[in-house]
């Protein structure tokens, strides 16, 4: 999955009803610009939403659909993301972490640039557009505990438990997380 910057041209977007709760799609043409959570945290800006249209994201949809019945382990689509060139670098970071593992604020601060705190990695994870295809919920707190989702702990809790028994039925088994 490559991170791509992107401004904001025709942007639609869908609401999908899902084993997590209603998802908001956007979509600028024809590729990922956000999926939201109810309630997500931070709100999004809605205008940046274009108007519903319900055409157009039958693939996103199939492959959400697979993954969280456990039968997709990564996605395969166009994204388009909106950020500063550091959470560009962090969603990128993020976007390589196996699936089925987690890391932590502070890992993937130690893969920046020298003096780049946890709490600002903390910060550009809670900024990703694309909760779910770009994993935010594999990061962690350094005990390995879980913290913040701009979903919830709980919608964080059960993409982690899906993406474990995902691994174990691969053969990938892990060790067990304190979440």
């Amino acid at each position: 999955m490559t991170v791509t910057a992107g401004d904001a041209r025709k942007a639609v977007h869908t609401v999908l009803a899902t084993s997590l709760g209603q998802l908001t799609l956007v979509s600028d043409e024809g590729a990922m610009t956000g999926l939201y959570f109810p309630r997500h945290w931070p709100r999004p800006d809605r205008t940046a939403f274009g108007p519903r249209s319900d055409e157009g994201f039958e693939e996103v949809a199939r492959q959400l659909r697979e993954y969280l019945d456990g039968e997709r382990s990564a996605f395969e689509l166009p994204l388009k993301v909106r950020g500063s060139e550091f959470d560009r670098r962090v969603w990128e970071l993020i976007a390589c972490v196996p699936y089925g593992e987690t890391t932590t604020y502070g890992e993937l601060a130690r893969s920046l640039d020298p003096g780049t705190e946890p709490r600002d990695v903390g910060a550009s994870v809670g900024r990703n557009p694309l909760c779910v295809i770009i994993p935010c919920h594999r990061v962690v707190g350094a005990t390995g505990r879980l913290t913040g989702y701009a979903g919830g702990l709980d919608r964080k809790r059960a993409l982690l438990e899906i993406e474990r028994a995902g691994a174990l039925q691969a053969g990938h088994a892990r060790a067990a997380g304190l979440w």
